[in-house]
């Protein structure tokens, strides 16, 4: 595996204020991510993992701490710069598609690549996650892990360096669930983008190159895994 560093998160925290409860979101958490490794974070709800996803995304700002990615420091960064970094660095897949439903698979997948100077062909990475017949058709047309498989062709299109799936299979049966992993993995080998998949599904973490668990907005272990599984041999 590349050893490069994409991203660094140093000693960051995250805390939200509801009325009077102040919530520890996450606690002094540093980690880094390397170019072109598929990670798995693994957590039970409440522990902090879709928060630490939402800030490696721009989507939303530590509290305390730093986040690197490359030489720019994101926690430093202004609205403009962290959209900017979002739309040309990231592409985001989701536990619910998050489709436009009035606009065809393809037409979902060429607003992402508006967002982006040089992207990747639509129709290409259509056929990269096996939907070449359907892009004609519109979300209410297709089965849910059709419309996840779109979701991801939206989010490659960009050809993001970095690719944050919150849940992605958490709407899905087993096998399908299974197929939308093996698109993800087929991502990050055939355009070498970096894949992080946040689960609460303990067993995804046989697919990854390193795996951290967290708990109480702690990364409590980091695993480094020698024999990464295919999907297809993953059961839950």
């Amino acid at each position: 595996m590349n050893k490069n560093v994409l991203m660094k998160l140093i000693n960051i925290t995250k805390t939200y204020v509801m009325g009077e409860v102040t919530v520890e979101a996450l606690k002094e958490t540093s980690l880094e991510i390397y170019e072109g490794e598929l990670l798995v974070i693994l957590g039970p709800s409440g522990s902090g993992k879709s928060t630490l996803l939402n800030i490696m995304g721009g989507m939303d700002l530590p509290s305390s701490g730093e986040v690197y990615f490359g030489s720019d420091n994101l926690s430093q960064a202004g609205e403009a710069k962290l959209t900017q970094y979002r739309r040309s660095e990231v592409g985001f897949v989701f536990q619910f598609y998050n489709l436009i439903p009035d606009l065809t698979a393809s037409e979902n997948v060429d607003l992402a690549a508006n967002l982006v100077d040089s992207p990747l062909p639509t129709a290409e990475v259509l056929r990269e996650v096996g939907m070449e017949t359907r892009m004609d058709h519109f979300p209410a047309q297709l089965s849910g892990g059709e419309q996840q498989r779109v979701s991801i062709a939206r989010a490659v299109v960009k050809n993001p360096r970095l690719l944050l799936c919150d849940e992605p299979t958490g709407s899905l049966d087993s096998h399908t669930g299974r197929l939308i992993l093996s698109m993800l993995l087929h991502v990050n080998k055939e355009y070498n983008s970096t894949v992080v998949i946040v689960t609460h599904n303990a067993v995804i973490g046989d697919m990854a190159s390193r795996v951290l668990r967290m708990s109480s907005g702690r990364i409590v272990e980091v695993i480094e895994n020698e024999s990464p599984l295919p999907p297809e041999r993953i059961e839950w």
